[in-house]
């Protein structure tokens, strides 16, 4: 299995933006796609977006969709998930997870590995 550290989370501003990392090592970072999630105190995990495991694609949940990037480099076995325009119903814990395919998936069933999540508050 793949070991993954997210890092880059904070608080922020209503407006402001973060960067998340999602660093990776024990496996050929190149082999995964990449899913970033988050948890919201009493609600579900929810996907937040994937990136292929060329970085040629990305998909994202509407409610994120033109405010958050997903990229990645694998020559530094790191994702990074780029988070603009915050809005105070973004504060949650967020995971990055890895899926042993080239393909994506907004299902959290299809990762197998996940990282240990960290905090964004975003202030009103």
């Amino acid at each position: 299995q793949v070991q993954l550290v997210e890092s880059g989370g904070g608080l922020v501003q209503a407006g402001g933006s973060l960067r998340l990392s999602c660093a990776a090592s024990g496996r050929p970072f190149s082999l995964y796609s990449m899913g970033w999630f988050r948890q919201a105190p009493g609600k579900e995990r929810e996907f937040v977006g994937y990136i292929t495991r060329s970085g040629r694609s990305a998909l994202y949940a509407d409610s994120v969709k033109g405010r958050f990037t997903i990229s990645r480099d694998n020559a530094k076995n790191t994702a990074y998930l780029q988070m603009n325009s915050l809005k105070p119903e973004d504060t949650a814990v967020y995971y990055c997870a890895a899926r042993l395919a080239g393909a994506g998936s907004t299902d959290k069933a299809d990762y197998g590995s996940w990282g240990q999540g960290t905090q964004v508050t975003v202030s009103s």
